[in-house]
């Protein structure tokens, strides 16, 4: 995919295995923050989080990849269906951020998944994963004012596009 200081960036399925380790990279609350939707009944619970994914392992609807360089995981890139539209979304690692890694992963994943169009959504404060989506060719095509459970307000949520 891309090569980084610490080797390539490669997707592999998720496995239950994993779920430790991802439970504890969603842990960070600067990622927290900018994600700003994220669930509140699992975030936390590390033994509610992994009931959560192990219902979504089996959902041959979803697709979820680990995102790793050089064997070590450093986050996630998932694809969902929701009220008929595909969405996707990514968690890399806060030391890996700024390396160009989601946006390795997001277009691995868009290689796999080949539905259009897909959707992304964000934060509008979330700069970075703003980013991320428009150099996967996604194109902002609205906005919404959502609650947001991370930051506990409702702030405006950017609907981003890809065809």
């Amino acid at each position: 995919m891309t090569e980084d200081a610490g080797g390539a960036v490669a997707l592999r399925d998720l496995r239950e295995d994993d779920l430790p380790t991802m439970f504890e990279i969603q842990l960070d609350d600067t990622a927290r923050y900018l994600a700003a939707f994220v669930d509140d009944k699992t975030a936390l619970d590390r033994d509610a989080y992994v009931r959560k994914f192990q219902k979504i392992l089996v959902d041959d609807a979803i697709v979820t990849k680990v995102v790793e360089i050089g064997g070590e995981i450093v986050g996630s890139a998932a694809a969902f269906p929701i009220e008929g539209d595909t969405e996707v979304t990514y968690w890399i690692r806060k030391d890996w951020w700024g390396r160009g890694v989601a946006t390795a992963a997001l277009a691995g994943l868009l290689e796999e998944v080949t539905v259009r169009p897909v959707y992304g959504r964000v934060a509008e404060d979330n700069l970075g994963s703003v980013r991320v989506l428009e150099r996967n060719g996604f194109v902002l095509i609205g906005s919404e004012e959502s609650f947001a459970s991370a930051r506990q307000a409702t702030i405006t949520e950017l609907i981003y596009k890809r065809s």
